[in-house]
């Protein structure tokens, strides 16, 4: 995750219309957005099966599932869980404009995710 998030910052400003005009930047933008999100939900996955002895129903409830079995706050799980749609829209190659606002909020807020994951893990661990 650690990787491909420093992949998306070396992006630089991404905005619809740098998507629209570069479209080698707006391809390699998408994979990366959709990669983390894939990431993210197979991590969260794992903590559940393994925390919760539950597997999510889709990829919104793996967020969920991740916050109650501590891995992530409740606030994070809810300003993640509308990436999934992103990433739909990514997959279905809907409109630039979405990804390009879509990247501020990833390079934060999936910083915060592997550092609350990793937090998990190191105190179950521990």
């Amino acid at each position: 995750m650690a990787d491909t998030l420093a992949a998306l910052e070396s992006a630089g400003d991404v905005d619809a219309a740098r998507l629209t005009s570069d479209p080698l930047v707006g391809a390699a933008v998408e994979r990366l957005l959709s990669r983390i999100v894939d990431l993210a939900v197979d991590v969260n996955s794992h903590v559940a099966a393994v925390a919760l002895r539950r597997s999510p129903g889709d990829y919104r409830e793996s967020f969920d599932l991740a916050a109650e079995a501590g891995a992530l706050t409740t606030d994070l799980a809810e300003t993640l869980k509308p990436s999934v749609g992103l990433r739909n829209a990514i997959v279905h190659e809907y409109v630039h404009t979405i990804v390009g606002s879509a990247v501020p909020l990833a390079l934060k807020s999936y910083a915060e995710d592997q550092r609350q994951i990793a937090g998990f893990v190191l105190d179950r661990s521990g």
